[in-house]
């Protein structure tokens, strides 16, 4: 069996497509976009080519849109220039949010001395929208930073609500949607969000490029990268070019394809969920991510019925037979420490026991479904 890729959560398989214009680009548009000469008027052309096709997907204005260097990049730009130049004094978050915003938020209580409220969670990991609605009745500031979907749990938060919930109360509100954009139409004019942050990565396109949404007129903000006066004076640094136009053409082919591509691979989905039940019947599924009205189409979660004393093995052993999957977040690799996200919502007997996290994309198949059962049965029963 060729190796198998179920770790596309973390990151994806770049496009045929995306590769080929990535290529063009750096043979042809090698000048710098700040040049006057012809050489960097080509460059500056298609960096605002992919900005507007960028934002007519999501469906905003062009000057909306910041590239950064990934999705860790413009939570931070949104979160610090929230704090440090919109007043911000008190942020609403959750306890399971990616490390981009929970280390960044952490950073700005103790330079700034911000309030930092938590929104309760139920043993699923879903929010408590009632206890969000009280934690914004106050007069401070407020900003809300609730990511769309966990990168872990696949939970889906349903952001137009929230958003709609903060407009009542006069806060402002920030959605990672790393794992969502890409993977769902998302119209910003249907939902109120103020800020989101991207990562091409994530929806087969490069590493090392992501934007920022910032909705007009939402305030003067500053940069986080000081320098020269590249994107509208909001990142400074000489742009990515090839890795700009790889982005945009991930980001269009995902959108134009993205009925075709959600039910491809929630098939596979729930081909995995049913497969792993079957073979597994002490699986147990963390958060919503077996349920797909709830979780998202590209993983699953899954505490394993496998003694504590074999599971220090289970990734080596699963990696040994040509298999990529996942604790969870990828950035958290190289750490021992259990995953945050389910020490919210794990007992201490789950947790003792092995979770990984299966994703999924167009480039997987039913075959690649059963081998890699087939050595967790092996692994579980031997």
């Amino acid at each position: 069996m060729k190796p198998v890729y179920f770790d596309n959560a973390a990151t994806t398989q770049l496009r045929p497509e995306v590769i080929d214009v990535m290529a063009n680009v750096l043979k042809e548009n090698y000048g710098n976009a700040s040049s006057s000469h012809s050489f960097g008027r080509s460059s500056k052309s298609l960096i605002e080519k992919s900005r507007k096709s960028i934002a007519n997907c999501l469906n905003v204005s062009a000057g909306e849109i910041i590239f950064t260097s990934g999705g860790t990049e413009a939570d931070n730009l949104i979160l610090n220039s929230a704090v440090r130049d919109l007043g911000v004094g008190h942020i609403i978050t959750s306890r399971i949010e990616h490390h981009a915003v929970l280390h960044t938020v952490e950073a700005l209580q103790e330079k700034y001395d911000i309030d930092v409220s938590f929104v309760d969670l139920d043993s699923k990991g879903n929010l408590d929208f009632n206890h969000l609605e009280s934690l914004l009745q106050t007069e401070t500031k407020t900003l809300v930073s609730l990511m769309h979907i966990n990168n872990e749990i696949g939970n889906i938060t349903d952001i137009k609500y929230v958003a709609t919930l903060c407009k009542a109360n006069n806060a402002l509100f920030h959605s990672d949607a790393v794992q969502s954009v890409g993977h769902y139409n998302l119209d910003l004019q249907d939902i109120p969000v103020d800020f989101i942050a991207v990562a091409g990565h994530k929806f087969h396109g490069p590493k090392g490029v992501g934007f920022a949404f910032i909705r007009k007129n939402v305030g003067f903000i500053k940069p986080l990268i000081f320098g020269g006066e590249q994107e509208r004076g909001l990142r400074a640094g000489t742009e990515s070019v090839h890795n700009i136009a790889g982005l945009e053409t991930a980001l269009k082919i995902s959108y134009d394809k993205v009925e075709e591509e959600n039910e491809y691979v929630q098939e596979l989905k729930t081909y995995f969920i049913d497969k792993i039940k079957e073979v597994l019947p002490g699986v147990v599924f963390n958060g919503e991510s077996a349920n797909l009205e709830q979780s998202t189409y590209t993983l699953v979660n899954v505490c394993l019925p496998i003694a504590a004393s074999k599971s220090a093995m289970l990734l080596f052993q699963l990696d040994l037979k040509g298999i990529a999957c996942s604790r969870g977040s990828a950035c958290q690799s190289g750490s021992n420490k259990k995953s945050h996200v389910l020490s919210e919502i794990l007992s201490d007997q789950d947790l003792n026991r092995p979770s990984l996290r299966f994703s999924f994309s167009i480039f997987n198949t039913k075959d690649e479904i059963d081998y890699v059962i087939s050595v967790l049965k092996e692994f579980t029963y031997n």
